[in-house]
């Protein structure tokens, strides 16, 4: 079997890189390994990552497979996912994205969360149940809306039954031990 080389490589490995870059800040936030400076550089980086695909998306739409190659769409999602401070930007990345899915370009599952993290950013519950709360608590989906056939929209979306997701990211993610006033961070659950 060939593989392709995508048309832009070049967009491809900055969007790799800054994924990466991304990946590494949460996973250092969600262990609780950051201070406020390097809290406030990460919020930084995301926007500056945000920036890069906004121009990105305007120069080709959405960075899909045949544009950026499998790795290069995946993080142009990521990035898209973590710019948590610029909900109309997710939004419209959604929208976007969306599109791509529609052309063959992009897993539907990306859309799916990015849709998610979107909605809950502008202030609205979620449709697939893809965005969780990580607090003292432990896991626990972001609101919700009609929870009564949210498993139905996952299967639609080619998502597993959401109580199988919640199973495997409480044991990833075990209640937070401390003072109660640990920080809540949204989580992307896993496909």
């Amino acid at each position: 079997m060939k593989t392709t080389e995508p048309l832009r490589p070049d967009i491809a490995r900055e969007l790799i890189t800054l994924a990466e870059q991304s990946a590494e800040r949460r996973a250092q936030r969600v262990r609780n390994q950051l201070d406020a400076v390097q809290l406030g550089r990460g919020r930084h980086a995301d926007h500056a990552n945000a920036k890069v695909l906004r121009r990105i998306l305007s120069d080709h739409d959405w960075p899909g497979r045949p544009l950026v190659g499998p790795d290069g769409a995946q993080a142009a999602w990521i990035i898209a996912l973590h710019s948590d401070d610029e909900p109309d930007f997710q939004r419209a990345a959604a929208v976007l994205l969306r599109r791509a899915v529609q052309a063959t370009d992009a897993p539907i599952q990306h859309w799916a969360h990015l849709h998610d993290r979107a909605l809950i950013n502008n202030g609205h519950d979620q449709v697939f149940g893809t965005q969780y709360l990580l607090g003292a608590n432990g896991i626990e989906l972001c609101a919700l809306r009609e929870p009564s056939t949210l498993d139905q929209r996952r299967a639609g979306v080619g998502l597993p039954p959401v109580a199988a997701v919640l199973e495997k990211m409480r044991h990833r993610f075990p209640p937070m031990r401390g003072d109660g006033d640990s920080p809540t961070v949204v989580l992307a659950g896993a496909a």
